[in-house]
């Protein structure tokens, strides 16, 4: 099993991309260990899940960030397929539309902000607006008040999204932050098949092959947004991901450890509530048939 302590990332400027191998698989000799101790981390998912939304005293939001062909819709499919439809939300942030633009920023992605309870899942996120915002500058391009400095936008969104992400916390939601981290080479690789596959055609666009010219600006967009916003409380992960099989399991196991460190537990009754509920045991065993427990 990992220690995903050497993927955390959680003070300002502890991130540096040198130190990040994109095709690191921890020591797993093979894709068939790191498939095992995924399928018994998804039944503990499943297991703390349960006791997530009975126990109703705190959410979750999981965040996921990479650039293109990463494996971010395989991810959430393969990782949290086993969740219950009743206790969690997935909600995939693309380019914001008119409405949307005519908010502040943080506004489309604040009513996806889960209830108690709640395991939420970003597909992109709120970091979208440092990342190809920023590498795009199309803070530029947006109206605004004569009083706003466009040269401090970048900076003062990093504050704003400490500040609000703090305020979750706060207020009973935890937000996990997963960056997964491919290399430019796996990333070709991954356009190559896309192209090559009639079946996955669909998934190729030529944008792909335009914003690949920026990868040295995104990488830095990346640097730059994580130092920003890692925090003890808010942590990024820093996941390889070139090796889907290893990223997979990863993925797994830090939403088991987050899970677990939550603690969630399943509500006692009072006991006045739990004598009243006795009560009724003797009909409810007549009309079923069953004999009740011995005394």
């Amino acid at each position: 099993m990992s220690s995903i302590e050497r993927y955390r990332i959680d003070h300002k400027g502890q991130y540096h991309a040198k130190d990040f191998d994109t095709g690191d698989t921890d020591g797993f000799s093979s894709r068939e260990d790191a498939a095992a101790q995924m399928a018994k981390n998804l039944v503990r998912i499943n297991e703390l899940q349960q006791k997530l939304y009975a126990d109703k005293k705190e959410g979750v939001i999981f965040l996921f960030q990479a650039m293109d062909a990463a494996g971010k819709d395989g991810t959430i499919r393969a990782v949290l397929s086993c969740l219950s439809p009743h206790g969690v939300t997935e909600d995939a942030f693309k380019a914001p539309s008119a409405d949307e633009l005519g908010h502040d920023f943080l506004w489309r992605i604040a009513q996806c902000v889960p209830e108690k309870g709640q395991i939420a899942i970003f597909n992109r996120s709120h970091y979208e607006d440092v990342l190809v915002g920023k590498v795009h500058k199309l803070y530029e391009k947006q109206p605004h008040a004569a009083r706003i400095d466009p040269e401090k936008i970048i900076g003062q969104r990093y504050e704003d999204i400490c500040n609000w992400e703090a305020y979750l916390y706060h207020n009973n939601v935890r937000m996990v932050k997963i960056f997964l981290h491919l290399g430019k080479e796996e990333q070709a690789k991954r356009f190559l098949s896309r192209i090559e596959d009639p079946e996955k055609n669909w998934k190729f666009s030529v944008a792909d092959i335009e914003e690949r010219a920026y990868w040295d600006d995104y990488q830095k967009a990346f640097s730059d947004a994580i130092n920003a916003t890692a925090t003890k409380d808010c942590p990024w992960y820093v996941v390889p991901a070139d090796h889907k099989w290893f990223m997979r399991y990863l993925v797994s196991q830090i939403i088991v450890d987050t899970l677990e460190e939550m603690n969630p537990q399943w509500p006692v009754l009072p006991e006045s509530e739990r004598a009243a509920l006795e009560e009724y045991v003797p009909r409810l065993s007549a009309e079923s048939g069953a004999k009740p427990a011995a005394e």
